[in-house]
């Protein structure tokens, strides 16, 4: 195997006073990007960094330095559709990347068309729908509680614990803030009461679905969060605002609700086409229906605090190792030999 070129495509979280708290929660940790340098470094390899985010340079950056692969962690630059950016300029470009590719990772993005996506093809998803504005009138058979979403964000942007509502009232309270704050759609789905799940899918040769992670809310009520919103996500494990979730991998399931659980983020992982690596989120109702909620093709891989490397350790998969599989698995799509292996 020869020793590659590849090029690490991110997008580091950064400060800035004059935007809201959560504009750079989709970014990466500077940790993050250092752990995957490292070990494509261990396993032989070169690596360069690329800020994703520097529209200015970076096609100049790709096309003067050629590279093998690109490990692809961008999330783009504020774009409907920008965690397809830096994959479209790849193809563009012909550069072999992990990971999904951009029409996959446009279609996850806009959870609207997603979640009639998974309507078509059968797979259980909240009832939904979709506010252009505050002068929307609210379908009839939608029920209460609702939770009102920015349609095109992630890691919880724009969700927080007044974002479940209970009333047309709080309804278009929130639904008038979302539009004006995040510039875009609100998502309006029912919200379902029961557990939280989340699923991450390998598609290392074959297609592995991995341990479900359950996430356990039931110590944080103090704190007013109950579930995945923003700030659980940001401060999570902060003893002294009580975002101290319980993590449960495998989730505490029966053998038959777990198959069930598994065959819903699969045929959603299949449904969008995403590659190499997703993570589906999930709430379990208390009948034991598994309703998608959203899946996504670039899931977090701090070390440390992301769900997947979690969710991978439960599968006896270590970090180090789980960043190969990814690496490996792209490399074998495009037909590029990967150096190496990795020091026990």
């Amino acid at each position: 195997m020869k020793k590659m070129r590849v090029a690490l495509s991110c997008s580091v979280k950064k400060k800035d006073a004059g935007l809201p708290p959560d504009y750079f929660s989709e970014f990466d940790s500077e940790e993050t990007v250092l752990s995957i340098a490292d070990t494509i470094k261990e396993l032989g390899n070169e690596v360069i960094l690329f800020e994703a985010n520097d529209r200015d340079t970076l096609l100049e950056r790709l096309q003067s330095n050629p590279v093998d692969m690109v490990f692809n962690i961008a999330e783009g630059s504020g774009s409907r559709m920008r965690e397809s950016e830096v994959p479209a300029l790849l193809d563009f470009l012909s550069i072999p990347y992990t990971g999904s590719n951009p029409y996959t990772l446009a279609l996850a993005l806009d959870k609207a068309i997603s979640k009639r996506i998974f309507k078509y093809e059968n797979i259980p998803t909240p009832n939904f729908q979709v506010f252009y504005s505050v002068d929307t009138a609210l379908k009839p058979d939608l029920k209460f509680p609702l939770i009102v979403k920015p349609n095109y964000e992630g890691s919880g942007k724009g969700i927080s614990s007044s974002s479940v509502v209970f009333n047309q009232a709080e309804l278009y309270k929130q639904v008038s803030k979302t539009i004006t704050t995040y510039n875009q759609q609100a998502l309006v789905e029912e919200f379902i009461e029961g557990k939280e799940l989340t699923v991450g899918i390998l598609a290392n040769g074959k297609t592995i679905v991995l341990p479900i992670l359950e996430i356990d809310f039931s110590q944080c009520l103090s704190s007013g969060e109950y579930f995945y919103s923003w700030k659980m996500k940001e401060f999570q494990g902060n003893k002294e605002l009580g975002l101290e979730p319980t993590f449960h991998c495998p989730a505490r399931l029966s053998p038959e609700v777990t198959e069930k659980v598994k065959e819903a983020a699969l045929r959603a992982h299949k449904a969008l086409g995403c590659l190499d690596i997703s993570r589906t989120d999930i709430r379990l109702s208390k009948d034991n229906i598994p309703y998608v909620l959203e899946v996504n093709p670039l899931p977090g891989l701090d070390p440390k605090e992301s769900n997947f490397p979690m969710i991978a350790r439960a599968a006896g998969i270590e970090y180090k190792s789980l960043i190969k599989m990814i690496l490996d698995s792209a490399a074998e799509r495009h037909g590029v030999s990967v150096a190496g292996s990795l020091r026990q």
